[in-house]
């Protein structure tokens, strides 16, 4: 059903469905935006003009979205696109980030202009049955991401205290992430996201550290970045570089994220503003994570490109792989190693724990607190990667097999973030004049139908070589067929020739938005 009028854009007051969701609210402190206060005199419709002390209290939201692109899951598959294809996906990581972003603002378009994030808006939108399907599809790809992150810490903690914490013991520690992340939001959103810049800063040093020690090839990086070269041998490397950037839990997140700045939402300019300013600070985040993810990938094509290990690194091995190649020294690369892949775990557990949140209390409503919540959606992926961290603990190989795995969960759930977000950013009744036009338009939906291809592709590679026997195969045809399924039922309910496809039907469309 569509939104009532107390929620379309650029109303004064926000509604709340429960007294717990006012409670949420109100505890959470907002930061204060010049502007919003101002006489009834100005001009709606005009935007102020750009102003540096706005955009540094603007800064935030966009860096806390940046982490996802930085997760353990992400290093993993730099790693292996530089040891495996060299220098030659560079180009790919790029524009793979440019896409990135491209979602990553429309979300946080669809929350600046509405007040309300994506799970909430799934949940008016859609029936009850279908909502909780795309509950459940956004909790499993959390799940699968988290896991991944954890994991990644623990490999970290276990490096750097020399062995003496076992796999386990490194996620046990981490599980304790939720109650920092509470304590730490006790203080204000400034200062949590004070907490993530210092993170994101260390990766960046410690990944940078590497970059200057391994002395890549300046050359062949500047071509890689610029001549766009795809191999045979390298299809499932491009395909990995690709699928782990769009994060389907992040896109949830972000639209949610920019709710944490005072917007008055009565006036069209002040609202364009934000926009303005969220987009600057998604770049700039974005632009830092491709430099850091750079700085992955050229490492490992320098040491181990055209190697006959190159296939056999992962997330667990890299470490000691890193070692044995250029050894000790006043602080040894393993350590440097360690130190970026616990700041890349840690604050991508965080996120998640953030993420959750949303997640849970958009679709559902439920009236919990929030450490009830985050405990709740903490250990839908702590109580599962205590189980890997114990039967893999001595196994490298199973944590790679298992991360290949989780990247075909979370691959599976890209379309019931996508979808959603495009169809509703399309929509008038509920974007008003925000709603995106006909170009902007057809480019997201050609990104977002690139993604879910090269994402099929991916899945396609891995069943035909993991799928055997009748009944396996008979579980994922069904498994496929209602996946397809509610895929096409999700994009038929969002087309109308005025609203998500509009672009079939120009002429119908009334936006007058970009």
């Amino acid at each position: 059903m569509p939104l009532h009028d107390e929620h379309k854009p650029l109303l004064a007051n926000r509604t709340f469905d429960s007294d717990e969701e006012v409670a949420d609210f109100d505890s959470t402190e907002k930061v204060h935006i010049v502007g919003v206060d101002d006489a009834d005199s100005e001009d709606w419709t005009k935007t102020p003009p750009f102003s540096w002390k706005k955009l540094w209290l603007f800064t935030g939201p966009g860096f806390l979205m940046s982490i996802a692109f930085l997760d353990p899951g992400n290093l993993e598959g730099d790693l292996q696109a530089g040891a495996i294809a060299g220098y030659s996906l560079l180009w790919l990581l790029f524009w793979a980030t440019a896409m990135g972003l491209l979602i990553q603002l429309l979300s946080a378009r669809l929350g600046v202009a509405t007040g309300r994030h994506l799970a909430e808006l799934c949940r008016d939108e859609y029936p009850k049955w279908a909502r909780l399907l795309l509950w459940v599809m956004a909790e499993l790809a959390l799940i699968g991401s988290d896991i991944q992150e954890v994991i990644g810490s623990a490999i970290a903690i276990k490096i750097l205290s020399n062995g003496a914490v076992p796999l386990w013991g490194g996620v046990v520690i981490t599980a304790c992430d939720c109650f920092v992340f509470l304590f730490l939001e006790n203080f204000g959103v400034r200062k949590l996201e004070a907490v993530f810049a210092v993170l994101i800063a260390t990766m960046a040093m410690s990944f940078a550290w590497m970059f200057v020690d391994t002395k890549p090839n300046g050359v062949e990086l500047l071509l890689g970045i610029l001549i766009p070269k795809l191999g045979s041998k390298t299809i499932q490397q491009a395909v990995g570089v690709v699928g782990c950037i769009i994060m389907p839990h992040n896109v949830f997140l972000h639209s949610a994220l920019v709710q944490s700045r005072e917007i008055d939402r009565r006036k069209i300019g002040r609202v364009q503003e934000a926009f303005n300013y969220y987009s600057i600070e998604s770049t700039v985040a974005l632009a830092i994570s491709f430099v850091i993810n750079l700085f992955v990938t050229t490492v490992f094509a320098a040491a181990f490109y055209g190697t006959d290990i190159a296939s056999s690194i992962g997330l667990a091995n890299a470490g000691q792989y890193l070692e044995e190649k250029y050894g000790g020294g006043l602080l040894p690369i393993l350590y440097i190693w360690a130190i970026g892949l616990l700041a890349a775990g840690q604050s991508s557990t965080l996120t998640g724990t953030y993420a959750g949140q949303f997640i849970m209390g958009g679709f559902l409503n439920l009236r919990l607190k929030k450490w009830v919540r985050a405990l709740i959606t903490r250990s839908f992926a702590i109580v599962p990667t205590m189980i890997v961290a114990l039967a893999f603990e001595s196994s490298d190989d199973s944590l790679d097999v298992l991360n290949e795995w989780l990247n075909v969960l979370q691959s599976v759930q890209i379309p019931f973030a996508l979808i959603p977000l495009l169809c509703l950013v399309s929509n008038e009744e509920i974007m008003g004049v925000f709603k995106i036009g006909t170009v902007l338009k057809m480019v997201s939906w050609l990104v977002a139908a690139l993604l879910m291809l090269i994402n099929g592709y991916l899945l396609l590679e891995f069943f035909s070589s993991e799928v055997n026997g009748w009944l396996f195969v008979s579980l994922v045809s069904v498994f496929t067929a209602a996946y397809v399924a509610f895929i096409i039922y999700l994009i038929s309910r969002g087309i109308t020739f005025s609203n998500c496809l509009g672009f079939l039907h120009p002429k119908g469309s009334t936006n007058s938005g970009n």
